[in-house]
């Protein structure tokens, strides 16, 4: 799951930092727990990671994406909050170094590679998840 947090016409992403993984820049998100809605998944997941709250959660689109590098597939969903206040800080510094906020027609590079099979399918950001 991606979460996409709005601030006006912001992101949120932060610079990831893993380890058998490209350094690039993703959106806050994980994977659902047992028994988890997506909305409480993506809730959860912005708090654990940045310690900022969402509001207007709601599900958006998604992308099926093959990763080469362990030949896995993931289908990633994403939801579309609005930043409720406060600044985000990286509450798992060995996943990621810092977040930052960027305007939604000039993120920076290179992104995640579901951030950006997600651009390519809809060049609009804003388009792709209402």
């Amino acid at each position: 799951m991606g979460v996409i947090v709005w601030k006006g016409e912001l992101v949120l992403l932060g610079e990831r930092i893993e380890e058998h993984t490209e350094n690039c820049w993703q959106f806050p998100g994980g994977h659902l727990e047992s028994g988890e809605s997506v909305i409480e998944c993506a809730m959860r997941e912005v708090r654990e990671e940045t310690g900022l709250r969402l509001s207007e959660a709601t599900q958006a689109c998604y992308t099926n994406e093959l990763f080469h590098a362990g030949e896995r597939q993931y289908i990633t969903l994403y939801v579309s909050g609005r930043w409720q206040g406060g600044e985000p800080e990286p509450l798992e510094p060995g996943k990621c170094a810092r977040w930052q906020w960027f305007h939604y027609r000039d993120l920076p590079q290179p992104l995640f590679q579901p951030i950006r099979h997600l651009l390519q399918q809809e060049p609009d950001l804003r388009s792709a998840c209402s």
